[in-house]
C-alpha cells in the first residue's frame, strides 16, 4: 500500500471529459441497482420459502436496471449522432462502452430470468450461482457499477480529490460486491472460515473447498485497489474501507445470526496492514512495483492468519492441522504476489 504508485504519471493525452453530474447520477443509479441485489440476496437467505418472482426486492432490482439504462442513454445523448450507428456506438470511450455492455447483459439476463423462473422454477442453493440468467445479471451489474470510476479515470487528473476518492470508492465497492455475493460458495468471507477438524483432510470435502475460498477471496479483495493504484495514488483508508465494508456486509447478509468475530477480524486486520504499510513504505527505498509485490506477499497471510488465530481463540481450534495452516498461508501469499504481478502488468489497450 503505497502513496507513490504512478505518482509521476502524466495527464493522459486525448482525455475524455465527463461532467461531475454525469458521474454522480450514474453512481446513484448503479447503487440503486446493486442495493436491489443485496436486498434480494438477504430476502432469499432469511426467507427460504420465498417462491415467487414478484417480490418487492425484485422490484428494487429491476427498477434499478431501468434507472441505470435511462441514465446511460442520458449520458450518451450528446455523444452520439441523431441516428446512432454501430460505428458511432463503437466510437464511444471505454468509460461508456463498458457500462453499455453491462446494460446489454442486464437486459438479456433480466428478460431471460422471468422466463427461466416460469419454465424451470425458482433456483435454490447452488443452482442460484449457476443459473445462466443470474450470471448475466451479475456480470451486467459489475460492468455498470464500474462506470463512474471509469469516467473519472478517463479524465486528465493525476490525483484524486476528496470527492473523487469517495466516488471511486463507492463505484468500486458496488462493482466488487455483486461478485462477492455471487461467489459466496467459493469465499472465505461468507459463513465459513475454519476447517472441520478432520485429519487428514479428504481431497473432496468442504475443507478442501474452503482452501480455494481463501485463494479466490485473496484475489477478489486485492484486485480493486491494485487497479486503482495504477491510475492514482491511493487515498488513505481506501483499501481498508473496501475490505472492511465488504466483509461486514457479507456477514450481515448471510451470517448475521452468528458471531461477528470473522468479519470484524478481517476488517481490523485490513486496517492494521494498511497502517503499517503507510508507515513503513516511505522508509524503504525500493521501486513502487517492488513495494506492491511485498504488499501482495505479506498482506494476505497476515489477514487470514489473524482470522485463523482469532478463530483458535474463539473456537479452541482452527479446524486445520499444522500442514494445512502453514500451506494455506503460503498459498495465499503466493496468490497475492501473482495478483499484483498480473494486475500491474496488464497494458491499456488503445482506443
Amino acid at each position: 500500500m503505497t502513496t507513490s504508485v504512478e505518482r509521476t504519471q502524466p495527464a493522459q493525452t486525448g482525455a475524455v471529459s465527463f461532467t461531475a453530474r454525469e458521474r454522480w447520477v450514474l453512481l446513484v443509479a448503479s447503487a440503486w441497482l446493486v442495493i436491489g441485489l443485496q436486498l434480494d440476496a438477504y430476502a432469499h437467505a432469511t426467507t427460504p420459502e420465498l417462491e415467487t418472482f414478484w417480490t418487492p426486492w425484485h422490484g428494487v432490482l429491476y427498477s434499478g436496471i431501468a434507472a441505470s439504462g435511462f441514465t446511460l442513454l442520458w449520458i450518451m445523448r450528446s455523444r452520439l449522432p441523431g441516428v446512432p450507428t454501430y460505428q458511432s456506438v463503437l466510437a464511444l470511450p471505454n468509460a461508456l462502452r463498458i457500462p453499455l455492455a453491462g446494460m446489454a447483459f442486464l437486459l438479456v439476463g433480466g428478460g431471460v430470468d422471468t422466463l427461466w423462473h416460469n419454465v424451470f422454477g425458482i433456483e435454490r442453493d447452488m443452482e442460484i450461482f449457476v443459473s445462466p440468467s443470474h450470471e448475466f445479471i451479475i456480470l451486467g451489474m459489475v460492468l455498470v457499477a464500474m462506470g463512474p470510476a471509469l469516467m473519472l479515470a478517463a479524465g486528465p487528473e493525476s490525483r484524486l480529490t476528496a470527492g473523487g476518492g469517495f466516488l471511486v470508492a463507492v463505484s468500486t465497492l458496488f462493482a466488487a460486491l455483486p461478485v462477492h455475493i455471487y461467489s459466496l460458495h467459493a469465499s472465505s468471507i461468507g459463513f465459513r472460515h475454519l476447517g472441520s477438524g478432520e485429519s487428514p483432510v479428504p481431497i473432496f470435502s468442504p475443507d478442501a473447498q474452503l482452501i480455494h475460498g481463501y485463494v479466490f477471496s485473496t484475489i477478489l479483495l486485492l484486485l480493486p485497489f491494485i487497479v486503482i493504484g495504477r491510475r492514482w495514488p491511493l487515498p488513505i483508508g481506501l483499501p481498508s474501507i473496501l475490505v472492511a465494508i465488504i466483509a461486514v456486509l457479507m456477514h450481515l447478509m448471510f451470517d448475521s445470526e452468528d458471531e461477528w468475530w470473522p468479519a470484524l477480524t478481517v476488517a481490523g486486520a485490513a486496517i492494521a496492514v494498511e497502517l503499517v504499510f503507510r508507515l513503513v513504505t516511505p522508509l524503504v527505498k525500493v521501486s513502487a512495483n517492488v513495494r506492491w509485490v511485498l504488499f501482495g506477499l505479506v498482506a494476505p497471510p497476515v489477514v487470514w492468519g489473524a482470522v485463523l488465530l482469532v478463530g483458535k481463540i474463539e473456537e479452541g481450534s482452527t479446524g486445520f492441522n499444522i500442514h494445512m495452516v502453514t500451506g494455506l498461508l503460503t498459498l495465499t501469499a503466493l496468490t497475492g504476489v501473482a495478483t499484483v504481478l498480473v494486475a500491474r502488468s496488464v497494458q491499456r489497450l488503445p482506443e
